[in-house]
This record gives C-alpha cells, structure tokens and sequence, in this order.
C-alpha cells in the first residue's frame, strides 16, 4: 500500500476508518423498520469525534435502498426551499409529478402551469409533494450536519414536527455539537427534539484502534497499544497520528512525528474548541489537564473554588466533550495531549 491509507479532512471516509457499527446499525434499522418508532435522531459530541463520517455511513447505507431519497441540506440557508429544489432534481418521477401537478414558478423550480395557480407556499409545496412520495410507496431521509440553532433550522424543524404528526414518510438524521443541538431543543416550540434518540460520539475502542495501527504498521501488540493510548480514542487524533507515522520513515513514535500530530490536532481543532470556552472554562481546564486524572477534591483545593460554584462549569465541561466525570469524584481530561496544548498556547 503506497498511498497514506489515513486523513484528517473532516467529512471524508478515509481508508483506515473505524466504523461505529453497532451506532449506525441502529439508526439504520430504526429508519427501514415497517413501524417505525422515531422519525428524528441527533449525533453529538465535540470537534473531531466523527459525527459528519458515522452520518456519511448512515447515507451510504440507506442510498443503497431504492425506496429512499436521501437529501442533504445546509441548515445556513433556506431549509424548506432548499429541500423543495433538491427533491424536484432527485428523482424522475417527482420531477414529472411537478411539473404536471404543481406550479412552483414562485420558487423557480419546474415548469409554470398556465392552468394551475403558483404555490404561495413552500410548506405547502413540500406537503404536496410528501403525499406523491408516500403514495408511491417511497420514504424521505433529510441529513443536517453543523447543525445550530438558526432561523432556518428552527423554521424547518417546526414543519418537520408538523409533518411527523401528518405521518408524512420523512426522516431527519442531524448533526451537531452539543451545545448547539442543546440550544435548539430549548427553543419553546421545539421541545419534541428532547424525544428523538441522541447518540453521543464516544471514544473509538483502544484494544481496535491499537489492532488497526498493528496491522497497517506490521509491528508488535506492545508498540501498538501504546501508539492507541497517546490518541485516547479520538477519532482525529486516530487519523492525524495514524497519517505522521506513516510518513515516518520507521514508523515510530518520535518528537518530529509528535510535533506534526501536536499541530495537526493544534490547527485543526483545538484553537477552535478553546477560542469557544468561556474565560471560566478556560481558566477550570488550566488546571485540570496538570494532570491525568484528578479528584473534585483536588481542583477545588487548587482553584480556591466552592464545589456548588464548580458544578456548572463541570457540567458545561462535560457536556462540551472535554471531561470525563462518570467515576464519582474525579475528572479526566479526554482529548490527547491537550496538556501539551495548553502549555504551548499560554506560553
């Protein structure tokens, strides 16, 4: 094998992807099911985690299937028009039932019916055309990644919900930060998305990732497993170190190949996770990542800080990926060698 079989541009399937089987073959039965239970599942976790790649899966799986139509839309833009647009270039029979059935000329889309009366709304539209899809017997997936809380995603959602309750046949894959999604739940009129499934991007399994880099490295369990452990499970950090050993002329852990993966996950993620904390969150981690595992007891006696003062910021540190707090009493830091980061970051 000539050709890097790892990469760390966010989106793509790179060649050495470990998939998250048992994730994805869940959402995928739940969406073929004949009775399906929900119509809306979430794929959450911080930056590098792999939610756009396990999402890609989930798509490629589905496509496969002649009876979906699979539509990706940008949640930046006009969702519900969007949607409209992409459906009528989808498939042959949609285009052919618009252009007969519905004057969307106020939208640019089809052919103008001289007979019929434009569209005055694209809700409307997509109701219209949601019915011909049903009553063909076919079933609709829309994806959303980098999903927030915007005045289109909100607009799309709330139809979205009104669709469902209309047992319209479309399905809604999204992903997102936590936070984001979080946010966009709170929204008063969109509290059904606290009912949809929510998959949390947890760490990649260190005894697989350590058999992936053996295989591909052609070297012993004991060098393997520790090149595993230095990524800790994050999916970019699998990649990135995976990428520079490489390139690496011995295929070894060394401080050039270190440094390259420091920057990679430097560059590529965590400037942008850091520049998103909080002045108190950032000031909370300083002191978390001194070392590996830390007790509550610990930080408190370091920060000078009350316990009920610390429980929101470990809350929002939990929940924005960055700590581990399922052992009572103690936190670990989990993305790699964020330590290192810090320490450059505050030189």
């Amino acid at each position: 094998m000539d050709k890097n079989p790892f990469a760390i541009n966010f989106g793509r399937v790179p060649v050495q992807y470990i998939s998250r089987d048992i994730l994805i073959d869940e959402i995928v039965e739940e969406l073929k099911n004949d009775d399906v239970q929900n119509q809306c599942f979430m794929l959450t976790g911080t930056r590098g985690t792999g939610k756009t790649v396990t999402m890609t899966s989930i798509e490629k799986r589905i496509e496969s299937d002649n009876q979906w139509i699979i539509i990706r839309l940008n949640p930046t833009r006009d969702m519900l028009s969007g949607l409209v647009g992409k459906l009528y270039d989808s498939r042959e029979f949609i285009t052919k039932f618009i252009d007969k059935s519905i004057n969307l000329s106020k939208f640019g889309i089809g052919i103008g019916l001289e007979s019929k009366s434009p569209v005055a709304d694209i809700e409307s539209a997509l109701e219209i055309i949601l019915k011909e899809i049903k009553r063909k017997k076919k079933r609709l997936l829309v994806t959303v990644d980098e999903v927030s809380n915007t005045d289109y995603m909100r607009e799309f959602a709330s139809s979205f919900q009104i669709m469902i309750r209309e047992e319209m046949p479309i399905y809604l894959v999204m992903a997102g930060l936590y936070e984001n999604i979080h946010n966009l739940e709170d929204e008063e009129n969109l509290t059904f998305l606290y009912r949809a499934p929510k998959y949390e991007m947890e760490p990649l399994n260190l005894t697989l990732v350590g058999e992936r880099y053996r295989r591909v490295f052609n070297i012993d369990r004991d060098a393997a497993k520790k090149m595993a452990m230095i990524t800790k499970g994050y999916p970019f950090a699998y990649q990135a170190l995976g990428k520079y050993l490489w390139e690496d002329k011995d295929h070894s852990i060394n401080d050039d190949v270190l440094a390259k993966f420091d920057e990679a996950l430097s560059r590529y993620v965590y400037k942008k996770i850091w520049s998103e904390l909080s002045p108190k969150d950032q000031w909370y981690m300083s002191y978390i990542v001194k070392k590996q595992i830390m007790t509550t007891a610990e930080l408190l006696e370091l920060t000078g800080s009350k316990k009920n003062e610390f429980s929101q910021y470990r809350a929002r540190l939990r929940d924005k990926g960055l700590i581990n707090v399922t052992t009572r009493g103690v936190i670990r830091f989990t993305l790699p060698r964020f330590d290192v980061f810090l320490d450059n970051e505050m030189l």
